[in-house]
């Protein structure tokens, strides 16, 4: 009876989290959160801060923060504007967006634009990571895992190799490709290899490729993209919708739980996964990736 209160009481939270992440261009009032989790203003800011270890405001911030650095460094369409970045941020000026902005990663919005320096970025959204964990994340059931044939897809993918907390770096390099050869996501679709487990893996022994999906030979280019192919065969498929924090609970189900239970045996080929939809062009909680796991 306790643990289902207890269920009850995250899924409430989980409400405000998502209606946050929905609702970033908006005033988000203490009224206005308070009652999307039907709980009393006069509490929540409390409750808020003794659940997740960090005010409600200054969620919100951190939140928009890091939408604003993902808008910034990994721009999907033409490059926003700092300003109009500034106040879909909730900030009036770009002066108190770039002083809040600094505050955050240690650099301003156009030095984070032009190269950004992760380590301080990653910091940040650890915060972020540790208060999002619990009430984000999915329950998953053997149903959920589908068995189909993957089509043989050609790629052209950026090699990331080294320190995972770079790889939005090898991300940017793989869009930049794209807009060179008029190939957004909408018309090529996103993939990414994941060969090592990065708890399990030294920094500098990472690996993955990022990748997107083509019809035409990868010609010689200044961004690193090469061409390769994901062989096509049976695999086990996980949707998970949701943000990206979430996304290690859910391959660990496929490995942990689904994997002995099923019988099944893996292929020689690694992990990996397709980008349906993805952060920051939809809120997180609307993100969807699907997990692949080679079969034999």
């Amino acid at each position: 009876m306790i643990a289902a209160a207890e269920n009850a009481y995250i899924v409430r939270f989980r409400r405000v989290l998502e209606h946050i992440d929905a609702h970033l261009d908006e005033d988000l009032t203490l009224e206005r959160l308070s009652g999307v989790a039907a709980f009393s203003k006069y509490h929540f800011q409390r409750q808020f801060s003794d659940l997740f270890g960090i005010g409600v405001h200054e969620y919100v911030k951190l939140v928009r923060l890091r939408r604003a650095s993902y808008r910034l460094a990994l721009p999907a369409r033409e490059q926003a504007r700092i300003i109009d970045i500034a106040l879909a941020s909730g900030y009036e000026s770009p002066e108190a967006f770039s002083r809040a902005f600094k505050k955050a990663f240690g650099q301003t919005p156009s030095e984070f634009r032009e190269q950004p320096r992760w380590d301080p970025w990653h910091a940040t959204h650890l915060r972020l990571i540790e208060t999002r964990t619990l009430p984000l994340q999915a329950v998953h059931r053997a149903e959920d895992v589908k068995i189909l044939r993957f089509e043989e897809t050609r790629v052209a993918a950026v090699e990331h190799r080294g320190d995972p907390k770079r790889i939005l770096e090898s991300v940017r390099q793989l869009i930049a490709w794209r807009k060179d050869n008029g190939l957004p996501p909408r018309t090529s679709a996103t993939f990414n290899v994941l060969y090592d487990d990065p708890a399990e893996t030294p920094p500098e022994a990472y690996r993955a490729d990022i990748c997107a999906g083509i019809r035409r030979p990868v010609s010689g280019n200044p961004f690193g993209v090469v061409e390769k192919a994901i062989p096509g065969g049976r695999c086990a498929v996980l949707r998970h919708v949701g943000c990206e924090d979430a996304l290690y609970a859910a391959v660990k189900y496929l490995y942990a739980t689904w994997l002995p239970a099923s019988g099944e045996e893996l292929r020689d080929f690694p992990l990996f996964l397709q980008r349906v939809r993805f952060f920051p062009e939809v809120p997180d909680h609307e993100a969807i990736t699907d997990i692949f796991l080679p079969l034999q």
